[in-house]
């Protein structure tokens, strides 16, 4: 696998003193770089979407602990402040409940710094495991679509879904790419088109509402997303618009595949719906880059995520391993209560 073409965004960088974010609100237009001096600054770019993804936002969270540590300031406060950022991820909470665990333990500002980039570096490696998984599951000459972002730009490097992309692409097996736009943010027009062109792997954009008819073509043979959740049933809460995917692949007979890291995985959950789907403002629906586009006086509905039930799933593939038709007693052989 050749790492250097296919891996070379860093979208978090720790700087020793303050941490770096890539803006990705400001992509593919302008590459402009956040730098964080507080978990304030870390929350606040969180919640707005400045470093996005679900491993990616663990990632930072952790950070923002580090921060709070060399300054001195109230760690407990700054883990609460940190985990309200967002609700539906919940790699943000399991890398604060793994820094809250080291604090517990007494681990100075030294200490966390280790862990937090223990938890970045194991990231890597995980996404670089899944590559190959998921990779392995595709026969040769496929076509695959994808939606939202769950690139370098969502994660350590490399990326989720967009990993196991780029290593069957790497080995032959994926001929065809396509990527939905993801409204409202258009995470997949703006973001994974632009980390797919630096690759150069060739891709075609698509618009949300045209997945259903490129599926009825033929083009495409799986269905690639990421998560932000997992339950233990294997539910799998991800991007608002992956249910009507998965509803659509399992009717044309287009396969449907999970990649995300164990850390994803809460076994504490028991189904979907017990996941807590964020609602955000709805003038991220009723404008697009800032400018209103509906007429005044129009309500929007804006939920940033569903949940797809674990029976239209094929495989959930994570560095520990493959679950092929996910069900309760498959998720609780691989990882337990």
């Amino acid at each position: 696998m050749d790492y250097e073409r296919y891996d070379r965004i860093r979208a978090v960088q720790w700087q020793r003193d303050h941490l770096r974010l890539l803006d990705q609100r400001l992509l593919p237009q302008e590459e402009r770089w956040i730098d964080c001096r507080d978990a304030g600054q870390v929350t606040q770019a969180i919640r707005d979407l400045a470093v996005r993804g679900a491993p990616a936002i663990g990632i930072a969270a952790a950070w923002g602990v580090v921060l709070a540590a060399q300054q001195h300031v109230s760690l407990d406060l700054a883990l609460a402040q940190l985990r309200s950022a967002r609700p539906t991820a919940v790699n943000l909470m399991w890398a604060l409940d793994r820094m809250k665990a080291r604090i517990a333990a007494g681990a100075d500002a030294a200490a966390l710094e280790r862990e937090a980039q223990a938890i970045q570096d194991e990231d890597l490696a995980a996404n670089r495991r899944m590559g190959e998984l998921g990779a392995a599951l595709i026969a040769p000459h496929s076509g695959v679509l994808t939606h939202c972002n769950t690139g370098s730009l969502a994660t350590a490097g490399f990326g989720t879904a967009l990993g196991v992309i780029r290593a069957g692409v790497a080995a032959g097996r994926i001929e065809r790419v396509f990527a939905g736009e993801t409204r409202p943010w258009q995470q997949g027009a703006r973001l994974t088109m632009y980390e797919l062109v630096r690759d150069g792997i060739p891709a075609k954009l698509i618009a949300d509402s045209a997945a259903a008819h490129l599926m009825k073509s033929g083009e495409i043979q799986w269905v690639i997303v990421g998560a932000d959740r997992i339950a233990a049933n294997g539910d799998t809460a991800n991007k608002i618009g992956t249910y009507q995917l998965a509803i659509a692949a399992h009717h044309h007979g287009v396969k449907f595949m999970v990649a995300a890291p164990s850390s994803t995985v809460d076994m504490a959950t028991a189904t979907g719906e017990d996941i807590d789907i964020e609602l955000r403002d709805s003038a991220e629906l009723l404008s697009t880059a800032g400018r209103r586009t509906v007429v005044e006086g129009a309500e929007a509905w804006n939920p940033v995520f569903d949940v797809t039930p674990a029976g239209l799933i094929d495989a959930i593939v994570t560095e520990r391993g493959v679950i092929e038709r996910p069900s309760e007693l498959a998720m609780q052989a691989m990882f337990g209560r």
